[in-house]
């Protein structure tokens, strides 16, 4: 090899060298930025002008809508890609489940509404179910359907296109938290919506769920002696539409479909953690694509992923407010025109409660010493 090849050789290696390294870091930079983009619309997205009236669908009560009002919701400081699991603030995620029985999200009431308190120091996941019944006051709707009450799962519903009864970016998933926001002082960072058909998919993907049962469960109800809602006592395998009904069996009471449904998830988690699971990744990948709705970015999932293969299943706690806090009762629905069903309760006894659980005081494992405490309905998967 000649001198000037020499030469030539080493200019281009250089080249080569400069430009890998270009690459490299341009590869970085379209990862930070990729991997802190959210997912959907964030619930302090930018409000947007609307015109200062418009059509609304056939069965709204108005036909005109003025424009809404500017409102944003604090969400935490973002954290720098590649930090620790173990470094991170505090997030409140709200988990909401779609009885949409479709492929998407969209429309369905939020049969299921949990906020979950995830806690990256002490490494502890905490959860609180919001009955569905409550009778709550709901924001930026009264202009189109002449009034602002409505059970709180059909936040959700008025929220999510089509009805139009409230277009901020966030949709039903943002009409939701601004409503719990409003009614119980819930400050939301974040929030994650699966239609229970995702749900199924995602136990079928796995091969079902293995649960053992303390005692029978019977749903069954005199207008429907269907096999499908009874369960034995004992060792149950479960497809994903069995895994869903059983979580979903309204005989008891609200409060036992919650234990029903916290009985589900901590089996499914376990399950998620077996390295059994690898093989059936892509059919769960699969399911979730365009089915879920959230605003966490890829990265804050990869976080919660990186602490849930670190955190002991006894630091998932579940919890609902005190039993005696709710009372039965009934009301008539002016927009769907029938007496329903609802929950009524002390919203300010609520308020307290959730303040103590986003200091993180409220619930403990432990049962209070004092006999006079209300029962909180505190459990763990352990």
């Amino acid at each position: 090899m000649t001198k000037s090849q020499k030469n030539i050789l080493a200019i281009m290696t250089l080249f080569a060298c400069a430009l890998s390294l270009g690459i490299f870091y341009e590869g970085v930079g379209l990862y930070r930025n990729w991997s802190q983009k959210p997912l959907g619309p964030a619930l302090n997205s930018t409000p947007w002008e609307l015109p200062a009236t418009w059509t609304v669908v056939p069965n709204s009560l108005d036909q005109t809508r003025t424009p809404l009002p500017t409102f944003g919701y604090e969400t935490e400081t973002p954290v720098p890609p590649f930090l620790s699991c173990a470094d991170l603030p505090t997030m409140m995620l709200l988990g909401i489940g779609s009885d949409a029985r479709s492929d998407e999200y969209k429309y369905g009431r939020s049969d299921v509404i949990r906020a979950i308190r995830v806690d990256f120091q002490t490494q502890r996941v905490t959860v609180l179910a919001f009955p569905r019944d409550l009778w709550v006051k709901i924001p930026e709707v009264r202009d189109n359907l002449g009034t602002n009450q409505q059970k709180l799962n059909t936040a959700y519903y008025w929220g999510n296109p089509g009805l139009h009864y409230w277009d901020h970016p966030s949709e039903g998933p943002g009409l939701l938290a601004r409503t719990l926001d409003r009614n119980f002082g819930l400050d939301v960072d974040h929030y994650l919506a699966v239609s229970m058909d995702v749900f199924v998919d995602v136990v079928d993907a796995l091969g079902g769920l293995d649960i053992t049962l303390e005692e029978e469960i019977d749903g069954r109800y005199s207008y429907d002696q269907s096999e499908r809602l009874y369960f034995p006592a004992g060792e149950n395998h479960l497809t994903g539409e069995q895994a869903l009904t059983l979580a979903r069996n309204r005989k008891g009471s609200v409060f036992n479909r919650m234990d029903y449904q916290n009985l589900v998830v901590c089996t499914l988690q376990e399950k998620l953690k077996s390295p059994d699971v690898i093989p059936q990744i892509p059919a769960m990948i699969n399911s979730f694509q365009e089915n879920v709705q959230t605003d966490l970015t890829p990265l804050q999932l990869s976080q919660l992923a990186c602490l849930g293969t670190q955190m002991p299943i006894s630091n998932i706690v579940f919890s609902s407010f005190p039993r005696n806090t709710f009372r039965s009762g009934e009301i008539y629905d002016p927009v769907g025109k029938y007496t329903t069903f609802i929950w009524q309760a002390d919203f300010d006894e609520m308020k307290t409660y959730v303040e103590m659980f986003e200091a993180g005081t409220w619930p403990t494992i432990s049962p209070p010493s004092s006999s006079e405490e209300p029962e909180s309905g505190t459990s763990s998967c352990e």
